[in-house]
C-alpha cells in the first residue's frame, strides 16, 4: 500500500470478515462476498466474481458496533468499485468499494427504515 493511500483515508479501517450480498447495478447480477476490512466510508472484500472498476454496487451487510459506535445494524451501502484485483490462485477476486450513501435496514431483510445520502450519521474514527 502506498503512502498516498494511507494519507487519503479519513476513517479507521477494521479487519472484519463480514458476509456481504453484492448487487452490481448496471449488470443486474448478485454475487456473494466477504469483507477483508471495513470502515464507515468503504470496504475491501473478496467476491465470487470480479467486478470491474467503476461498477456501481449495492452491498448489504451488518455493520459491527465498533464502526457504528452503537449497536450492530444491517445496512445497504451504495458505492463504486475503485479497484479490482483478479483471483491469484490463493484468494478469490477482490474489490475496493467507496461508499457514497447507505440506508439502515430493519431486522427483516425486506424492510428499510431510514436512508442517508451521506455518511455523516456514522461516527468517524480518527486514524
Amino acid at each position: 500500500m502506498s503512502t498516498d493511500q494511507l494519507e487519503r483515508r479519513v476513517g479507521q479501517r477494521f479487519g472484519y470478515q463480514v458476509p456481504v450480498a453484492i448487487h452490481a447495478v448496471s449488470q443486474g447480477i448478485n454475487v456473494a462476498g466477504c469483507t477483508e476490512n471495513l470502515s464507515a466510508r468503504g470496504a475491501y472484500l473478496y467476491t465470487e466474481a470480479l467486478l470491474p472498476e467503476g461498477t456501481a454496487v449495492e452491498l448489504t451487510l451488518t455493520m459491527p458496533s465498533e464502526i457504528t459506535l452503537g449497536e450492530q445494524m444491517r445496512v445497504r451501502c451504495k458505492g463504486k468499485v475503485l479497484r479490482a484485483m483478479p483471483p491469484d490462485g490463493k484468494s478469490k477476486a477482490g474489490i475496493a468499494v467507496h461508499f457514497e450513501s447507505y440506508e439502515y435496514l430493519d431486522a427483516r431483510p425486506e424492510v428499510a427504515t431510514a436512508t442517508f445520502d451521506r455518511l455523516s450519521p456514522l461516527h468517524e474514527h480518527a486514524s
